[in-house]
């Protein structure tokens, strides 16, 4: 008897178990959908544990409102029907408001948002998402036309949401990559987590407006955030100066890899944020750092820093100096900062009350360094005291270089050999300094473990020599290889001469080639030889380029960029060159760059110019003083300039921004002969550098030319001028254009006959 109503028990459990279950199943519904219109009726209908399936293919021009109120047991659903294989291109974007909504698969790309955002989690500022998900996502160059018309491509409203395992690549234009809003009282205190997403790489900017991840603005950064970002993989992201700027309080950074980005994880604003088991991989790149600190109550524990040669405000490890009674948007002073157990290994520089001027005078106070390992294997010693650093507290650490008198007794020194560990990351073998520096428990994480498994992490790199080699042996063969190129092809040209009467149009990476250095011999007929479109870049080697067929024209121009703004930034290589009688008329330059064209690098190497009338390099086209300019490396080495009547090098960086690195100008083992002496040369200078961030003119002999002008604005320029001959030409012309600028000159050896 018993058994049996135990068992009609059973029975009539399993059944209420399985009765649930359906009805659950019958009332969550999945709607298949192939058109916006389909999609837009059954977003009206949508009911807690819902889905929306977008079928594969591309949606063109298709703007998505995902607008409902799921629960957290039967959320509602956006996804893909295969996730990657949903393409959102032309003029789309994604909007989430409600409560418990994930949206999944889909891909961002060849398009642009029409609003301000791609990916938002608010409708409007009245209607925002709340305990929401966006997963498996890829924004990829999504970039807008308008280089310069500010844009966010992630923006996290509302509380509690997640962004995870997203993949995110290629911004170009202005504007943070994603940023955390704060802008009201709905989003402040949001508790959102930001993990497992890969943020590849972001190409310089030239300007200020390139982070990559921004949480709250100096206007609410006394606010709190709570915002956990934890996990993600931030690859060459090289925007700006910040490649993360905190801008509000009580958020926490962890477990994140920077491999080889320019810039720092800056503490702008905001207060008690904790930053640790962080890792950063410089590899010895250009203006890699590391943690830059400022305010109050800050954490900074168990990070790796390696190989990072930022300077200044961008090094390895920076503590700023403050405003005193700063106002809300400028630098509050360092309180209570608490810096342990980090590695700092092989760092160029650890700079200590930096930014100490006439405004910041706020030294750091009540603040601790110690157990932290100070090691540079080529025994540089990268601390630098730039004020008073007596309200740091140093104790327990380890340097393997000696340090300022100021601080040695919070360092003992040591020579101690490393060895690398399992996690790739390096540790003392002296078993006794275990417990200083970053644990041996790190464990750094991998681009494999980011983003969407299915989306290829594979960015595309300017190298010259990764396509096919083709031979080309006439001016037809010429035009039409140029035509159909694809990325990377070496055009080899055999030797002759060849008559253009085509502008040659380049639009991806492209070489040309002589077979025998001197032997081939281009000459344009048209005004302008070659036009570099938006993702073009170009490397001439070993041509004689002979301008005496140009049209009886003034303003030829050899190479110049597309007239229209473009987004990609560009490689410029000239090498081996011969270019001669550019003079057939006035203003006949060599390179003009477009305006809201941006240059990686333009090199000029082993080669000759003569009979030019123009300038050789315009890079000059950003005249309204926004912090902008067009290239960021300029190399001029070992090259033979006579008879130019513009000037060699024309370089404009103005304003007051401090937000960018460059430009940086290496002008070395030149001979310029007569030059720069015509009267139309506006720059009236040989080489004329406005606020150019590094300069280096070295080993070079001018006879009978203009003078070498360079400018000094903002930030803290590095000019070195050495081992110069100016034969019947003025010594250099040094102006500082802002009393607080910084600048550092070092002018030795140079000779004047």
């Amino acid at each position: 008897m018993f058994l049996n109503q135990m068992y009609k028990k059973v029975v009539w459990v399993f059944l209420l178990v399985v009765s649930l279950l359906i009805s659950n199943l019958a009332l969550a519904k999945q709607y298949l959908v192939k058109t916006p219109d389909e999609y837009n009726r059954a977003a009206k209908r949508l009911q807690p544990g819902d889905k929306i399936v977008l079928a594969n293919g591309v949606w063109q021009d298709f703007e998505i409102l995902f607008a409902a109120k799921g629960t957290a047991d039967k959320p509602i659903e956006l996804t893909a029907k295969n996730k990657g294989q949903v393409i959102l291109s032309g003029k789309s974007n994604l909007r989430l408001a409600g409560e418990y909504l994930v949206v999944s698969g889909l891909v961002f790309k060849n398009g642009y948002s029409p609003t301000g955002e791609v990916v938002s989690f608010q409708q409007n500022s009245t209607n925002v998402a709340n305990h929401s998900r966006v997963t498996e996502v890829v924004i990829d160059h999504f970039n807008n036309p308008d280089k310069f018309l500010s844009e966010y491509w992630v923006a996290m409203y509302g509380r509690h949401n997640r962004f995870d395992h997203n993949h995110i690549e290629g911004k170009s234009t202005s504007g943070v990559t994603m940023a955390v809003r704060l802008n009201s009282e709905a989003s402040q205190q949001n508790h959102h987590q930001i993990d497992h997403n890969y943020f590849g790489p972001r190409p310089i900017l030239g300007s200020n407006g390139g982070e990559t991840l921004r949480i709250g603005t100096s206007h609410y950064s006394l606010s709190d955030s709570f915002t956990v970002v934890e996990n993600n993989y931030f690859d060459r992201c090289n925007g700006e100066v910040e490649i993360i700027s905190n801008k509000s309080g009580s958020n926490t950074f962890r477990n994140n890899v920077f491999f080889e980005s320019r810039g720092t994880l800056t503490l702008r604003h905001g207060n008690g944020n904790l930053v640790e088991n962080n890792v950063f991989f410089g590899n010895g790149v250009d203006h890699t750092g590391g943690i830059r600190v400022i305010n109050g109550e800050q954490t900074i524990r168990n990070n790796y820093l390696s190989g990072l040669t930022g300077t200044r405000f961008g090094a390895g490890f920076v503590v700023m100096n403050g405003v005193p009674n700063s106002t809300i948007n400028r630098y509050h002073q360092v309180k209570n900062a608490l810096i342990e157990n980090n590695t700092l290994l092989d760092l160029s520089y650890i700079n200590l009350a930096a930014g100490s001027d006439k405004e910041r005078t706020a030294t750091p106070v009540d603040s601790q360094f110690k157990a932290n390992l100070v090691i540079n294997r080529d025994n540089h010693a990268p601390i630098q005291l730039l004020d008073d650093v007596s309200g740091i507290a140093f104790s327990n650490n380890v340097s393997s270089q000696a340090t300022a008198k100021e601080i040695s007794s919070g360092f003992t020194l040591t020579d101690t050999k490393l060895e690398q560990a399992d996690n790739g990351l390096w540790y003392p073998a002296d078993k006794a300094l275990a417990a200083l520096g970053a644990s041996r428990s790190l464990q750094p994480i991998t681009k494999a473990q980011v983003g969407p498994t299915w989306y290829v992490k594979n960015s595309l790199t300017v190298d010259f020599s990764a396509g096919r080699k083709v031979a080309v042996s006439s001016s037809e063969q010429l035009v039409e290889a140029i035509a159909k190129a694809q990325r990377g092809d070496q055009l080899i040209l055999a030797d002759g001469t060849y008559i253009l009467d085509k502008v040659l149009s380049v639009s991806t990476v492209l070489s040309l080639q002589a077979t025998n250095p001197g032997q081939v011999t281009l000459y344009n007929t048209r005004s302008l030889m070659f036009e570099l479109q938006d993702g073009g870049s170009l490397k001439l080697q070993g041509l004689i380029i002979d301008g005496k067929d140009a049209p009886d024209s003034a303003g030829n121009v050899l190479i110049r960029n597309t007239k229209l703004p473009t987004l990609q930034n560009f490689t410029l290589e000239l090498d081996q060159l011969q270019v001669v009688n550019q003079n057939i008329n006035h203003s006949f330059h060599v390179f003009d760059a477009g305006y809201r064209s941006f240059a990686d690098l333009i090199s000029i190497t082993n080669s000759r110019f003569a009979n030019i009338t123009g300038d050789i390099l315009r890079l000059n086209k950003e005249q309204d003083d926004l912090g902008i300019y067009n290239a960021e490396y300029v190399i001029i080495r070992n090259n033979e300039f006579s008879k130019v009547e513009g000037a060699i090098a024309n370089v404009y960086r103005g304003g007051t921004d401090e937000s960018t690195f460059g430009p940086h100008v290496d002008f070395s083992h030149n001979t310029v002969t007569d030059s720069s002496m015509g009267k139309r040369n506006k720059a009236k200078a040989s080489l004329l550098l406005h606020g150019t961030q590094v300069n280096k003119v070295e080993a070079n002999q001018f006879v009978n030319s203009a003078v070498v002008v360079l400018e000094h604005t903002v930030g803290e320029p590095t000019t070195t001028i050495t081992n110069n001959v100016f034969e019947n030409s003025p010594e250099p012309v040094i102006k500082q254009l802002f009393p607080l600028s910084g600048a550092t000159v070092t002018m030795s050896g140079n000779k004047t006959q």
